[in-house]
């Protein structure tokens, strides 16, 4: 059965010498909290973790969009956080072979994979495709073709990163992005739970996982 489907690879940089310097406690403890964080990132943004990868995961969406918005919350909460390993991260969409009804065979999977591995520490690389349907929160580089192992033809790639906030920043109060005024999501005025309760998130998903914690009765209660 073929799917079209959005992948993405991320890799804590420097692990190995990590473990080798600092002991395994130290190693398994910022491991533990990359997971945690990713585990946390994905299932409000709607995509999958499909496997653990040592220091690394595979991640999948069904949607470009809350993947790209996932893995560069990842990298930000990990990178901006107290975590002494960057993160590395590679993306890439296509049709693959849904293979058993969890495993995913293809050359999507591939380069995903390997542009993690092409990507240095603090970078989000994707192919253009997937670029074209990051958040308006984000900002990508020029277009640059790279030989990658696996792969006859050099590969199109673009970074990914978070745009600066400039003025009139908002700051989301469930994922903790700081969102350029222009990018925000709006809910409206009546969805929001009571006086003071923030409008303006960087995704329909924040803006959910807000209403969620925050439900009218509770508000009224004074919860």
């Amino acid at each position: 059965m073929r799917v079209e489907r959005s992948f993405a690879f991320l890799d804590l940089c420097g692990f190995t010498s990590l473990t080798s310097t600092e002991g395994d406690e130290k190693a398994t403890s910022v491991l533990a909290d990359f997971r945690a964080s990713l585990r946390d990132i994905a299932s409000r943004r709607g995509v999958r973790v499909a496997k653990w990868l040592g220091d690394g995961a595979m991640v999948v969406g069904v949607e470009s969009e809350p993947l790209v918005s996932a893995v560069l919350e990842v990298e930000q909460r990990v990178d901006g956080g107290s975590s002494p390993l960057p993160i590395r991260a590679g993306m890439a969409r296509g049709r693959v072979i849904l293979f058993e009804g969890d495993d995913y065979i293809g050359s999507p999977v591939n380069l995903a994979a390997r542009l993690c591995d092409v990507a240095g520490p603090r970078q989000v690389l994707a192919v253009p495709e997937l670029a074209d349907t990051a958040p308006a929160w984000a900002e990508r580089s020029e277009v640059r073709k790279v030989r990658v192992l696996g792969f006859a033809e050099h590969i199109e790639l673009v970074r990914l990163s978070l745009r600066p906030g400039g003025p009139g920043a908002v700051l989301d109060p469930v994922c903790g992005l700081t969102i350029p005024a222009d990018a925000v999501y709006a809910i409206d005025p009546d969805e929001a739970t009571g006086p003071g309760a923030p409008t303006r998130f960087c995704s329909v998903s924040c803006a959910a996982a807000w209403r969620d914690r925050h439900p009218p009765e509770a508000v009224a209660a004074g919860v």
